[in-house]
């Protein structure tokens, strides 16, 4: 889809518009079996959602810092020119009473899924796009839902009573005019094109509007005179070539003439995860730099554990100062989903890197993504039988348990991702944290609880024998978690043979192998569902 700024609202657009449109929930949709949902503002209505003193204000998720970047925004706040992908110091500018929340990608995933699992109880032809959008073909349930319209309206009053969200609903032939029908028909809409009517209801629109064409693309096509869709419909092909390329000019012309064959796909491999955080202030600190790219691979990790996926190949991302961006992967033997394996590589790769210039943002990411059930790891000579994988299970068993953020290697201690210390020493030694993010719960000299010195033994002692991973192997799956609700939570150390404790003020066991987040990190992530290669976020 083109630029959401260049799309034209429909003026009589669906149930919550005025009525009159001929692109209403009453137009005639015989043959318009193709439904596009988006849910409104979805991270901020999420966050509305558990804090209903904040309805009807201006919010905004994300931007936090400098630096940061707009994720999504209320309608309250969007009145006041405030859009995603926006840097959060222009956001402030432009809405100095909006309130600025923190993203939690964990609680936008629940509610994701819920809202999934109310379209497929609808059509089993359900095709995501992310976490707030997706494609269903309803052609299969007409007989027992009715008219594709009806059953648009049976989603956004399902999804509006179990979740308490709001969704708009674009109904055509194909899967783009459905798609721009939802756009056109935000916040809270429900917008028909009829089949018949389908280049009357594109032609008049500007270029923009089309998928693929971005501010350079439209510019390229204003020098040719080509301003609405109607123009590039009828405009020949060679002409277009010569502005977008040969590819492009015909997936223009195709869509600007009303076709796109493809269907709804309910099953879609994802090609990549990765996470990334721009730095507040420029680092050099090799330190610093190692305590985020630890953060960002176990963000990834933990994200391949919960999609039951592993990658095959991990790539760095790297923005020097001067915007230059570098990039490298490497192929591992065999896919991991191990937060320790992914940054043992990431690093790794930034060591052969070696940037001379400052950093402004890092990135991580899972390539070449295979089912992990049933996968054999091969094992080191050496190494320990039960080790980090199950010690980030049990991290993962915890935070299911407790919420998101109630444990993290002790190593980030010292710091959150974007370089703002969070009550730790420093020089990243204290606190439980090696400096060098490598005894992950060690004390300063990385002898004591929590970690052998070299890191390996995550939530042990420093003899290896306390809970988490216990050198003769006991514990099986557990991690002593640094810090229980009372200091005897259920499921606190006792003896180094409980699996997790809760969080609060006392330490429970002698394991500290992960211990409670300080705050949230401004996060970037990347399914590689839409355009561009890493940067995804809440659109409309």
């Amino acid at each position: 889809m083109g630029r959401s700024a260049a799309i034209p609202k429909d003026p009589g657009r669906g149930e919550s518009g005025t009525g009159g449109s001929p692109w209403g929930p009453d137009a005639d949709d015989t043959g318009c079996a193709i439904l596009h949902v988006d849910m409104d503002a979805f991270f901020a209505s999420v966050e509305i959602r558990r804090r209903p003193e904040l309805r009807g204000r201006p919010v905004v998720v994300g931007g936090a810092g400098p630096r940061g970047v707009v994720s999504s925004a209320s309608y309250e706040a969007r009145v006041h020119g405030v859009r995603s992908a926006m840097p959060g110091a222009t956001a402030r500018r432009l809405c100095p009473s909006a309130i600025f929340l923190p993203p939690d990608f964990t609680e936008y995933s629940a509610a994701s899924r819920a809202v999934m699992a109310i379209f497929r109880s609808i059509t089993p032809l359900v095709e995501p796009l992310s976490l707030d959008e997706a494609f269903l073909d309803v052609s299969g349930a007409r007989r027992l839902l009715g008219r594709p319209a009806e059953i648009g309206r049976l989603i956004r009053a399902r999804v509006l009573a179990d979740q308490d969200l709001t969704c708009s609903v674009g109904v055509a032939s194909t899967k783009f005019v459905a798609k721009l029908a939802s756009t056109r028909t935000k916040p809270d809409g429900l917008s028909v094109v009829p089949a018949a009517r389908t280049l009357e209801y594109l032609h008049p629109l500007p270029v923009g509007a089309l998928w693929g064409v971005g501010e350079r693309t439209d510019q390229a096509l204003a020098r040719l005179g080509l301003r609405t869709i109607g123009d590039l419909a009828t405009a020949p092909i060679g002409m277009l070539r010569t502005a977008v390329g040969e590819a492009s000019a015909r997936h223009l012309h195709e869509l600007a003439n009303g076709r796109d064959p493809r269907s709804v796909v309910p099953e879609h491999v994802e090609k990549s995860i990765s996470s990334e955080t721009t730095f507040e202030v420029d680092v050099s600190d090799r330190a610093a730099i190692r305590r985020t790219l630890l953060a960002l691979s176990d963000r990834v990790a933990t994200r391949l554990r919960a999609a039951g996926v592993a990658g095959r190949t991990i790539a760095l991302k790297v923005r020097l100062a001067d915007f230059r961006t570098l990039s490298r992967s490497r192929t591992l033997t065999g896919p991991t989903d191990v937060g320790r394996e992914i940054y043992d590589t990431a690093a790794g790769l930034f060591d052969a890197l070696s940037p001379r210039d400052k950093v402004r943002l890092l990135g991580v990411r899972a390539e070449g993504l295979v089912e992990a059930a049933g996968l054999a790891r091969q094992p080191v000579l050496g190494e320990r039988e039960r080790g980090w994988s199950e010690a980030e299970r049990a991290a993962d068993a915890a935070a299911a348990r407790f919420g998101r953020g109630v444990i993290k290697p002790a190593s980030l201690l010292g710091s959150d991702m974007t370089g703002r210390s969070v009550g730790a020493a420093r020089n990243g030694r204290a606190a439980g944290a090696a400096g060098d993010g490598h005894a992950v719960g060690a004390t300063a000299d990385g002898r004591a609880s929590g970690a052998t010195a070299d890191g390996r033994a995550s939530g042990a002692t420093a003899d290896g024998r306390a809970s988490g991973v216990a050198g003769n192997g006991r514990a099986a799956g557990a991690t002593a978690v640094g810090h229980a609700g009372n200091g005897g939570a259920p499921g606190a150390a006792r003896g180094g043979k409980a699996a997790v404790a809760g969080r609060g003020s006392r330490s429970a066991g002698t394991g500290r192998g992960f211990a409670p987040e300080g705050s949230d990190q401004e996060e970037r992530t990347d399914r590689s569902r839409m355009p561009g290669p890493w940067d995804a976020s809440d659109r409309t």
